[in-house]
């Protein structure tokens, strides 16, 4: 049986709070994943059958934060055509990475959002959620990559990049 890539998503989500900018960060916390426990990442998942890529995120930020996501970067901007029977969504995110080797193949398209509401303590599959200034990001990410889900850490560079000018 050939296997197949999974394709996922996920967000930056980002606010400001008196002049400060920053981002959400959880620690994972998914049971069939035991390397990963407790690394540092940012609200990701997989995209259902048919799924809207947009709706996905809002589901999965939902899922595993408890807030409501409140603008996408760059939705506004995608389109939809629908031609000999199919409906095709074309978008661009902020970021794509792709598991190239290790215990899963997953594909993750990453965008820029806000969010509202209340954080949970915790999920199914995550704890520790919690808002961090990208400042204090961008120093944990220089000291010690290790503390990250692989997958998230050159687009957490990319965007910290793109935010402090460094």
């Amino acid at each position: 049986m050939e296997l197949l890539a999974k394709p996922g998503v996920g967000g930056i989500i980002e606010k400001n709070i008196d002049g400060i900018d920053y981002m959400l960060i959880q620690d994972r916390c998914k049971d069939e994943a035991t390397l990963e426990y407790g690394l540092l990442e940012i609200p990701a998942g997989k995209i259902r059958k048919f799924e809207n890529i947009f709706d996905c995120l809002r589901r999965e930020i939902r899922e595993e934060t408890g807030l409501k996501v409140t603008n996408i970067k760059g939705e506004s901007e995608a389109i939809v055509l629908e031609s000999n029977g199919y409906k095709v969504l074309n978008y661009t995110p902020f970021s794509c990475s792709q598991n190239i080797q290790g215990t899963y193949p997953i594909m993750v398209q990453i965008f820029i959002c806000n969010a509202d509401g209340e954080l949970l303590n915790k999920s199914n599959e995550t704890k520790n959620i919690r808002w961090i200034p990208l400042i204090e990001l961008k120093e944990l990410l220089e000291d010690d990559k290790s503390l990250f889900y692989p997958m998230h850490i050159t687009t957490l560079e990319r965007y910290l990049k793109t935010k402090l000018n460094y």
